[in-house]
C-alpha cells in the first residue's frame, strides 16, 4: 500500500511516496523512505512521528493514504520563552 512520508527543515522539505506491506508501522514507512534516498539520513530516536498532525508511536500501523510526518525536536520550550518574555515585560505578538 502507498503512504507518504514528509520531513521539513526551515530551508527545505522532503515528500516521499513509498510502498509498504499491510500492517507496516509508521517507523517502517520512514525507514523505507530514508533507505530509498527520498529523505536525508535521520537520527530517528530524536524525532517524533505523527499522522496528519496527530502524534503517534513509532509502532503505530499505517493505512493506505496516510501521511507520516517526522517532527524535529524543538529548539526552545515555548512555555519557557513566554515566561522569559513576560518577566521582561514583553509579549510574543501584538494584542
Amino acid at each position: 500500500m502507498k503512504v507518504e512520508v514528509v520531513y521539513a527543515l526551515p530551508e527545505r522539505q522532503w515528500l516521499a511516496s513509498v510502498e509498504v506491506e499491510a500492517g507496516a508501522s509508521s517507523l517502517e514507512a520512514v525507514r523505507v523512505a530514508v533507505a530509498s534516498g527520498a529523505l536525508p539520513p535521520l537520527d530517528l530516536d530524536s524525532h517524533i512521528l505523527g499522522i496528519f498532525g496527530k502524534k503517534i508511536e513509532p509502532d503505530h500501523p499505517v493505512r493506505a493514504g496516510d501521511r507520516v510526518e517526522i517532527y524535529r525536536p524543538l529548539k526552545a520550550d515555548p512555555k519557557e520563552v513566554r515566561r522569559a518574555l513576560a518577566a521582561a515585560g514583553k509579549t510574543m505578538g501584538k494584542k
